[in-house]
């Protein structure tokens, strides 16, 4: 019997951007014994998905051509592997998706069952999508290496967040307002507004002088800095932090690996510290839990069908959504 074909959305080579999409039909993924097959609601671009296009993770990503990209995926358990135990058909999931297979540009996508978590009712598709790599990213950053403690105890922090309108900005000021701290935040002048509804105690314009050089209007020393954003030097940061005050690089480049290292070498109080995402079942289902509880949102740029995920591929490289943007099928 012929396999069930599929919509799917994949690239055939590095580069290309938008244009090097394309608009195919493949067969239905069969789920493994320890995996669900989830029939796509919505999925949720982040940045890592173009920069693997681009061949920034070259040679590790993607693991072969053709590749279906994305790994943020919320939708309907349609079949499921022998041993998975806590999922059957019919239930609704957030799942993370294997990042070396990628597959979330596609009407079908298997997920292990170690990275699917129940969405409830009142969490829809798109918000459930939106909360992984974005959410967790910020989550990691604040709870494992700044130590912020969401439940509001613990000694005062003052925070920095950059780039705190896009993804990952936006939950890190939320998560960090659940905890006991100051938050500085920058962003563009027309998101100023948008970020302190979300919790920051003050807004930077990263145009002008104080944003530029990440100046707290109230003469905050930062304890600890979510870096969201790119090219910002390390001598910048320094000045501006407190005597034990970290720089956790959500985004680290081979510059940042470098200070790092050094910084180890010579035993420097303050530090840059790369942030690789190490994505845990139970951090998954604490921010699903937050939605659910109404404190913590996600703000949705746009929604585009998948029959135009150029569209939102080309918006996601543009690098100024406001919140996360959206493919749903």
């Amino acid at each position: 019997m012929a396999a069930k074909l599929m919509r799917a959305v994949r690239y055939s080579g590095y580069g290309g951007g938008a244009a090097g999409l394309e608009h195919v039909e493949v067969p239905v993924p069969a789920p493994a014994k320890d995996e669900v097959l989830v029939k796509m609601e919505a999925a949720s671009l982040n940045p890592v998905d173009w920069k693997i296009q681009k061949g920034v993770l070259r040679p590790l990503l993607p693991r072969k051509f053709p590749h279906i990209p994305v790994s943020d995926v919320a939708g309907e358990v349609v079949e499921v592997g022998s041993e998975v135990k806590d999922f059957k058909v019919g239930d609704k999931v957030v799942s993370m998706l294997n990042t070396f297979k990628g597959g979330g540009l596609a009407e079908y996508a298997v997920a292990k069952e170690n990275l699917t978590v129940s969405r409830p009712a009142v969490v829809s598709a798109a918000e459930g999508a939106c909360l992984l790599i974005a959410g967790l990213t910020a989550h990691q950053a604040l709870t494992q290496v700044a130590g912020v403690n969401l439940d509001g105890t613990g000694p005062r922090k003052s925070i920095l967040i950059t780039a705190a309108s896009g993804g990952v900005g936006h939950y890190a000021v939320q998560l960090a307002k659940l905890g006991n701290t100051h938050i500085t935040a920058t962003c563009g002048a027309r998101n100023i507004d948008f970020v302190k509804s979300l919790g920051a105690d003050e807004v930077l314009d990263y145009k002008t002088p104080d944003g530029t050089a990440l100046k707290s209007p109230s003469g905050q020393k930062y304890d600890n800095v979510i870096h969201c954003a790119t090219g910002i030097p390390w001598s910048i940061f320094e000045p501006n932090l407190s005597t034990n005050g970290k720089v956790i690089d959500i985004t680290p480049n081979f510059s940042a690996m470098l200070t790092f290292a050094k910084q180890k070498l010579t035993f420097c109080k303050k530090q840059l510290v790369p942030l690789l995402l190490s994505p845990k079942k139970e951090n998954m289902e604490c921010l699903v839990g937050l939605v659910k509880e109404g404190k913590l949102k996600t703000v949705i740029d746009s929604k585009h069908p998948l029959s135009k995920a150029e569209e939102a591929w080309a918006k996601s490289i543009d690098g100024h959504a406001t919140g996360k943007i959206i493919i749903e099928p």
